[in-house]
């Protein structure tokens, strides 16, 4: 039997059916956020003969971890710990605390490695005159049978050292930098292998002859990046050495801890320990002598508790015997990174160490060090910046945690040595920038009184403003050292010192003065670096300077009426800098800007900076760039309003549209907002639109018409065709609505087979299926068209469903009949589930009409048949 007709529904009375059964509950006491009671029970077995398992009750107020309890405090590595000895366990908590212990004393995070500078200065000192390296038998002789006597093995050694020391050494001239690099690499790579090999003789041959190395000056300028390959040697054997007596040390039952006494230290290690410091004070030159053992200087403490504090003050007396103030000075700044390394506590050492290069720091001006630079064409303002990594790290492990009473003495000393620039520099450098900031007129005296010959005041001004941009000086100083800062500032001649200070000094402006100051400080860089186009070569100070503006001005109203800022956006000219520029200003914008706004200066600013932005992207320009850049832009579109101003709104999407229309998720977003005016007109107007907003709300509506088509993706395009019908349908735009439809129903044609979803290719049946299903939701309340017929859009969206070309062996065609179905038995109804307000449909249109009716009945045996074709094609083999 065949129901040739749908069956009527009444969705009030179902909707009742199915609702759940309502039971009045009893709250009572209880509240979800009160803490749970939880009441355990526990059983305790009896041994006694006849009796039962008693249960007992106890209650917690604790809420219990569903994880615990379904473990049942047995997971794996609780097992573990209670498996483990006992004895253990109690030494590993032991020797934790002493270690804990230990690190309180020791240098913190806060402090800056060496490693971090090491980059930074084989960057900066670099050299293109030819380098020399002199290279022993070390590179070519092949290991010694390990097999022979000891006494053979001791004559080999003695011939070994013998070799060293009567200069079997040749010198390798000409090479470049990087040849230069490559040979202390393979240096490195040598000692490794020897002492792998067990040839120590051999590895302590390298090691001296490296040593000798940071002796020779011939190319002054390279002098800094040799003193880090070189010291790179070194450290490394320092640590082979450590680790081979400290492996000396370990038992089979008991290891050494961290921080052992000598006393647990046995014989033999001692011993070995002993012998490495015989051998090294065996090294007759005094420059391979001290470095080789301030290298293994960690090594006391296999010796004795105080044999790192007694060797510092003599390694510190060693360097008074190096005649080059340049090499002392790094020999020193070598010392300080070992003592930092060992025994940070021993800040006396240090101390002296620094105290003492004060003292000989005047052997830079004697005739030995003149005629070197003369020889070599180094002038002495450059001279002097080879000697800022060592004392800079110098100074920098003296002030560490150092009390402000030291600072105090510096500048006393510095003061004494008639303020000299270099020192001061590294002073400012080292301490605390809240020391520095509070005495930061004292600073400024010193620096106006500094001889402006080997080291230039500007350099002071910046490192002065980088300790000001991260501490306040006092309130009452303020305006002064701004106005002594830039007094010197504005007179640099050569635009690359000028934008480097000024660049420091625009952060200090816009953290403590208005926008009159910094209109002045940006008006002043845009006349120093304009001329000659000198903007070209400082496009990265002139970001950072922008950078810098926006993140202390982040009110927009209050920065577009800076009058120079625009004209200073103007300087980057060069394409891709000025696009960065644009993104900082936006992303500033986006993540700050609160409230939506009309101000016409913002508006006006910000549309010129979206539309460099946009007028960026080309056919080379990379997808994710391209979101990026419209993600900007829409977060910018957002935040425009006028308010109840709805004209002015459409007009300003018009204009954006306009400007944006090579970036389709901003042509998207402002389809979606153009949709969301129209509702939003609807809604003040309840519903109920004057000839004046129906007008508008059409103009809305023929705005998405007209852009909609030039999107590319076809799902994108099918999905704000079916929106923005929707939209025109609830303003009563009926015609406009039809159109909308029409439009979806004759692109269901184009949908390829495949479709490129996150960069892979991807079959599109899924997200036709899922949009033909919305489609179908809509048409149930859209009305038909007196000229078009029963059902026009359904029969014709049926036409398209039955051409396509579906996938063999897919279920997809039938699934969307199934769908079909649905509708027209919907259709069928007397009253439709649901509506749009003030908009009739074809139930209240043909009010159960049997004519219209029959076209349902007619339409619903055509899609029963397709469905049942298919299923009879199910039942065939194949």
């Amino acid at each position: 039997f065949f129901i040739r007709h749908a069956r009527s529904r009444n969705y009030v009375s179902e909707s009742e059916l199915c609702k759940l059964e309502s039971v009045p509950l009893d709250f009572g006491d209880y509240h979800p956020l009160k803490p749970i009671t939880v009441t355990e029970s526990k059983t305790k077995k009896m041994n006694r003969k006849g009796s039962t398992s008693s249960t007992s009750s106890s209650s917690s107020s604790s809420v219990m971890d569903p994880l615990s309890s379904v473990l049942d405090g047995t997971d794996p590595l609780s097992l573990f710990a209670a498996a483990a000895d006992p004895v253990t366990t109690a030494s590993m908590d032991s020797t934790r605390k002493k270690r804990d212990k230990d690190d309180s004393s020791a240098v913190g995070s806060d402090f800056e490695p060496w490693s971090s500078k090491r980059g930074e200065i084989l960057a900066r000192y670099t050299t293109t005159e030819k380098l020399s390296i002199v290279s022993g038998s070390f590179f070519s002789r092949k290991a010694t049978t390990t097999g022979s006597a000891v006494s053979e093995k001791v004559r080999t050694r003695l011939e070994e050292l013998d070799d060293l020391e009567e200069g079997s050494q040749k010198e390798i001239l000409n090479l470049t930098q990087q040849d230069y690099m490559n040979r202390i690499e393979e240096l490195n790579q040598s000692l490794k292998d020897a002492w792998s090999s067990d040839q120590k003789v051999k590895a302590l041959k390298i090691v001296i002859q490296c040593s000798k190395l940071l002796s020779d000056t011939k190319v002054i300028r390279f002098y800094p990046s040799k003193f880090v390959l070189i010291t790179d040697i070194l450290d490394t054997f320092g640590k082979l050495v450590y680790d081979r007596i400290l492996s000396m040390c370990v038992d089979s039952r008991v290891s050494l801890s961290d921080n052992f006494s000598p006393e647990s230290v046995n014989d033999t290690a001692k011993e070995t320990c002993l012998n490495w410091f015989f051998k090294i004070a065996s090294i007759r030159e005094l420059i391979p002598r001290f470095y080789v053992e301030a290298a293994i200087l960690k090594c006391n403490k296999f010796l004795s508790k105080t044999g790192i504090s007694e060797c510092l003050p003599r390694l510190t007396s060693m360097i008074r015997g190096i005649g080059d103030p340049l090499v002392a000075v790094y020999a020193r700044a070598y010392l300080c990174r070992v003592g930092m390394e060992v025994a940070p506590q021993l800040k006396e050492s240090l101390n002296k160490n620094f105290f003492d290069f004060l003292l000989t720091f005047k052997q830079i001006h004697e005739d030995t060090v003149q005629n070197q630079l003369v020889e070599q064409c180094v002038e002495i303002p450059l001279y002097l910046t080879l000697y800022s990594p060592a004392i800079d790290w110098i100074l920098q492990c003296i002030a560490y945690r150092a009390p402000e009473v030291l600072l105090t003495e510096m500048m006393e000393r510095c003061k004494k040595l008639g303020n000299n620039a270099l020192l001061l520099n590294s002073v400012m450098s080292a301490f605390r920038a809240e020391f520095i900031a509070a005495r930061s007129m004292d600073f400024i005296g010193m620096i106006k009184e500094c001889d402006e010959s080997g080291f230039p005041k500007h350099l002071l001004f910046r490192s002065l403003g980088l300790n000001l941009a991260l501490a306040d000086p006092p309130e009452s100083d303020r305006h002064q050292i701004l106005n002594e800062a830039w007094k010197v500032i504005t007179k640099l001649k050569n635009p690359q010192d000028y934008i480097n200070c000024a660049e420091v000094w625009v952060e200090y402006t816009c953290r403590h003065f208005t926008k009159r100051e910094v209109n002045t400080v940006l008006a002043d860089v845009i006349k120093h670096m304009t001329p000659d186009r000198a903007f070209e070569d400082a496009y990265p100070q002139l970001q950072s300077i922008i950078q810098k503006v926006i993140t202390y001005i982040y009110d927009f109203s209050l920065l577009f009426s800076v009058e120079k800022f625009l004209p200073f956006l103007d300087m980057f000219q060069k394409e891709s800098v000025r696009v960065e520029v644009c993104k900082c200003i936006m992303e500033s914008f986006i993540k700050h800007q609160q409230e939506s706004t009309k101000d016409p200066v913002i508006l006006n600013a910000l549309l010129h900076i979206c539309k460099t932005m946009h007028d960026s992207v080309n056919a080379l320009t990379l997808e994710d760039e391209k979101r990026m850049l419209a993600a900007l832009i829409n977060g910018f579109i957002k935040m425009v309003s006028f308010g109840r101003d709805f004209e002015q709104q459409l007009s300003f999407y018009v204009e954006a549209r306009s400007m944006f229309c090579n970036l389709e998720p901003v042509l998207i977003q402002l389809i979606h907002s153009v949709n969301q005016l129209a509702m939003e007109t609807r809604r003040v107007m309840k519903g109920n639109h004057s000839r004046k907003t129906a007008a508008f709300v059409r103009a809305c509506v023929a705005f998405c018409f007209i852009t909609i088509p030039s999107l590319s993706s076809i799902f994108t395009r099918l999905n704000l065709y079916l929106h923005s019908g929707q939209v025109a349908l609830a303003n009563q735009c009926l015609s406009q609505a039809d159109a909308f439809f029409k439009a979806a129903v004759s692109l269901v044609p184009e949908v390829p087979k495949m479709i490129s979803v996150d960069g892979k290719m991807r079959p599109s049946d899924a997200f036709l299926l899922e949009f033909l299903c919305n489609f179908f939701s809509t048409l149930l309340v859209v009305p038909d068209h007196p000229e078009q017929g029963v059902l026009f859009l359904v029969r014709g969206l049926l036409n398209v469903i039955q051409d396509y070309t579906w996938e063999d062996n897919s279920d997809d065609k039938v699934r969307i009949y199934t769908n079909v179905l649905h509708l027209l038995s919907a259709m069928a109804q007397e009253v439709y589930i649901y509506r749009v307000d003030k908009v009739d449909s074809n139930d209240a249109l043909y009010g159960g009409d049997s004519k219209f009716l029959a076209e349902i009945n007619k339409l619903c045996e055509t899609v029963i048949a397709q469905i049942l074709d298919h299923l009879k094609t199910l039942g065939k083999e194949e």
